[in-house]
């Protein structure tokens, strides 16, 4: 009878000390029964730069006061991988967010391509880390944006394309970058600007650079004597060869310092490569 009175009296011990654990430790109780996805803890990178929007990197755009404050992660309503505002043929928009948010569709940018590039043009740069690394920064600063240094070619100033000199990727991209662009020939003394309005369609000045190799000189222009570097807001372009010796007639040239390229440049003696769309 003893021992059956003391297994009694500690009955109502043991009771009490499950209600404690519960009360202090409700989700590990019940997290027993749960399946294990359901604790999988979604965690995002977003830019945090916005005044007003943000864009994560799952790829949704939100107001900056709805964002989840301990995921860092937008609502999931709204489209996905949204290029609201953004010229999908040169892959420049109006708004930094909908650039990140539309670069980071895989159908717009490959992952093994992105990693391939380098943060900075050094060798010894490091590359991007991730996708959203990539678009952050890409969508952020881009040369390709920028005429003169310090005015902005368009509206659409936020640009993820990849450039010609992009580390690893050069001969992909060369092809696979003018999709939707027209490849056009102007005459002796027009300007890229002039020559694509005659076509009903606007030069495409991020385009400039993936133009400015040789061997799309070679392919759409004579060269008759040779591809030259040179450096001139005219190039890539062909003197004429009636120019003056010291020009170089008849030789193609390709600009040695991209920031110069503008659809505004012309010369009297070279007859310019231009991208239209």
């Amino acid at each position: 009878m003893e021992k059956s009175t003391c297994h009694l009296d500690l009955l109502p011990r043991f009771f009490i000390l499950m209600l404690l654990l519960y009360s202090a430790f409700p989700t590990l109780i019940f997290g027993i029964r749960r399946n294990d996805a359901e604790f999988i803890v979604k965690r995002c990178k977003n830019t945090v730069q916005g005044r007003y929007l943000l864009s994560d990197s799952v790829g949704y755009v939100c107001n900056a006061i709805t964002v989840d404050p301990s995921s860092r992660c937008c609502p999931e309503y709204g489209k996905q991988f949204s290029c609201q505002g953004c010229n999908l043929v040169s892959e420049c928009c109006d708004t930094y967010e909908y650039c990140v948010s539309c670069c980071l569709n895989p159908q717009r940018t490959s992952e093994k391509l992105a990693l391939n590039v380098k943060i900075a043009k050094p060798v010894t740069s490091a590359n991007y880390a991730s996708v959203f690394d990539f678009c952050a920064g890409r969508c952020r600063h881009n040369s390709a944006n920028v005429v003169h240094e310090n005015t902005y070619s368009s509206d659409f100033h936020h640009c993820f394309s990849l450039q010609s000199n992009s580390s690893g990727v050069t001969e992909f991209l060369s092809e696979t970058r003018l999709t939707g662009i027209s490849i056009v020939v102007g005459d002796l003394g027009e300007s890229c600007n002039s020559v694509c309005k005659l076509k009903g369609q606007s030069c495409v000045s991020n385009k400039l650079a993936v133009l400015n190799k040789c061997e799309f000189l070679q392919k759409h222009m004579n060269c008759k004597a040779a591809c030259i570097p040179s450096v001139g807001a005219d190039q890539p372009a062909e003197v004429v060869e009636d120019a003056p010796q010291d020009l170089n007639p008849g030789a193609c040239l390709y600009s040695q310092s991209e920031s110069v390229l503008s659809c505004d440049g012309s010369h009297q003696y070279t007859k310019r490569l231009c991208p239209c769309a």
